[in-house]
């Protein structure tokens, strides 16, 4: 039953991206740790994921995004509704990549970065689940990414 759930995780998750949705008002928690040493959460548009294992997001290099995950890459995310609550703690990490970039881009991002994926503030976030907590279906599911 577990891999059932944790497989139906990932298809929620797969749903909430722009990639593999239906770019209709995809949205996710992101919690990261401020200035202060305090969790801070926002709101913001998955890009793409692979299954609970990561998840990748877009953001500016000069956002809060950006400037907090480089004092500490700790984070969770959590995808919610009235059916389920998916949430997941890891890392997540600032990337530049070219084409990490190109992949990532989604029309969406334009009124942001109007140099498109070449937009030298545009940056990529990948976060990699650590851990996991379900709940899916009725099902109460925890565990680890190995």
């Amino acid at each position: 039953m577990n891999q059932e759930i944790i497989k139906r995780a990932g298809e929620i998750i797969a749903a909430n991206t722009v990639k593999n949705g239906t770019y209709n008002n995809e949205i996710c928690n992101l919690s990261l740790i401020d200035e202060d040493g305090y969790p801070t959460t926002s709101v913001i548009t998955p890009a793409k994921s692979d299954g609970l294992k990561a998840v990748y997001l877009c953001t500016g290099l000069e956002s809060n995004h950006a400037r907090r995950i480089a004092k500490n890459m700790r984070a969770s995310m959590s995808f919610t509704s009235t059916e389920y609550c998916v949430n997941l703690v890891g890392d997540i990490e600032v990337i530049t990549d070219a084409a990490v970039k190109s992949e990532m881009w989604y029309d969406g991002l334009a009124y942001h970065f109007p140099g498109g994926d070449t937009d030298p503030n545009y940056c990529v976030l990948k976060f990699t689940t650590k851990r996991y907590k379900l709940f899916i279906d009725g099902e109460d599911v925890a565990g680890r990414i190995e």
